[in-house]
């Protein structure tokens, strides 16, 4: 995949910033809501952001520092990698999600949360913002980054953004079906 630089970004902004107006929807949302669970094993709608708010932990601070450590120029265009490509289309929502095992460190089934991971939630968005808005300045391609299954394998810059924002998009989705409600997104 390759795409003008710029369009990725604005692309990715857009979705964070759609999915900082679904934070603020299901904010709104009663807390039995926030705590149904569609199955007994199943995430209810705090376990869906907290899972979100673990990988943010790794992600930001990750992507954050090989920004800040970067001296490359912007390029006009980003040329996604084979491996990124691949693990950012694999987080994308489909009508037939395939089922992923998270490691037991990301997983908070049967955690007592409280709304308060909405609340993170939505500063990690922002946050996630100001880090789209750096990466402007950079290569996205010549900028690399590990990943949360293995620091052995990098992945370039614009590829990661896309499998943060790609995997928000996924669990937002799962986290308003929990809630047995698809609010204003889906309708």
């Amino acid at each position: 995949m390759t795409i003008p630089t710029i369009q990725l970004l604005d692309e990715l902004k857009a979705m964070t910033q759609k999915h900082l107006e679904i934070v603020t929807e299901l904010q709104s949302l009663p807390d039995a809501d926030l705590q149904h669970r569609p199955h007994a094993q199943s995430w209810n709608t705090l376990e869906c952001i907290e899972h979100l708010n673990r990988y943010a932990a790794f992600y930001h601070p990750e992507i954050e520092k090989r920004i800040n450590q970067s001296n490359t120029n912007p390029a006009a265009a980003f040329k996604s990698g084979w491996l990124g490509n691949y693990f950012a289309k694999s987080m994308l929502p489909r009508e037939q999600l395939n089922k992923m095992k998270t490691f037991r460190s990301m997983n908070p089934v049967h955690e007592h949360l409280t709304r308060l991971v909405l609340d993170r939630f939505k500063d990690n968005l922002l946050q996630l913002l100001e880090l789209l808005d750096k990466a402007a300045g950079i290569n996205l391609g010549k900028v690399k980054t590990a990943i949360s299954i293995s620091p052995l394998i990098k992945l370039k810059l614009g590829d990661t953004f896309r499998v943060v924002i790609y995997h928000n998009e996924r669990h937002l989705q799962q986290a308003m079906k929990a809630a047995g409600n698809l609010l204003s997104y889906l309708k």
